[in-house]
């Protein structure tokens, strides 16, 4: 399953070319299924997300997908996996649902998301789309934390189309520059890496500031 996944991350454009070969228009179905997934279901945060919106909109550069189709349609689905996350989030909290039985959620990164929280408020549903696991989490850790739903939806809304917009356009403008299409797969890291850089620069503040730290 590791391999199988770390060979979708390493190759996602061509798997998303012989994708669009095969199936057509049913690609969008699938790559709606991708990021509804990756944002709606709390223990699936190692999909491919930033690199998947990227290589699509790369791929609708060379006509293989419609751009403007394919970011309504991601945008949505982004929306409605933050939203079903949330819906979770809101159960557990009102059933008391003991969420350290579930195996494949970490508790450690549970635990960096709510910092993230405690940094910066409410925008953080916004922030998080661009930061791997945290973006996963975010909506859940909302809701533990009984944020209202309204203000919810406005930061999810707003983070969704952000989030979709600007790396499915970002692929449109430049995945096709041949610099950048002869190096694609240095690229996707290059991205994955940046969307980590808040992540990790949270873990290094929150070490230094640590009890018994100097």
């Amino acid at each position: 399953m590791f391999a199988y996944l770390l060979d979708w991350i390493f190759h996602l454009d061509v798997h998303l070319v012989a994708l669009s070969g095969d199936y057509g228009a049913w690609v969008y179905a699938i790559l709606f299924l991708v990021i509804l997934v990756e944002t709606g279901v709390v223990v699936m945060p190692f999909l491919p997300g930033d690199s998947l919106l990227f290589v699509a909109g790369a791929l609708a550069a060379a006509g293989a997908l419609d751009p403007w189709l394919l970011a309504g349609a991601l945008s949505v689905a982004a929306i409605a996996g933050d939203t079903l996350n949330f819906a979770v989030g809101s159960y557990v909290r009102r059933h008391a649902v003991d969420t350290r039985r579930w195996r494949f959620l970490k508790m450690e990164h549970v635990e960096r998301t709510h910092a993230f929280f405690e940094r910066h408020g409410g925008k953080t549903i916004i922030l998080a789309r661009f930061v791997p696991i945290v973006r996963t989490l975010a909506p859940f850790v909302a809701a533990l934390g009984d944020m209202p739903y309204r203000t919810f939806l406005t930061f999810n809304v707003v983070g969704g189309l952000a989030w979709v917009g600007l790396l499915i356009f970002a692929g449109y403008a430049f995945g096709n520059v041949a610099l950048v299409r002869d190096h694609l797969n240095a690229v996707l890291l290059g991205i994955v890496a940046l969307s980590m850089v808040p992540a990790v620069l949270g873990w290094l503040r929150e070490t230094r500031l640590a009890p018994g730290k100097h």
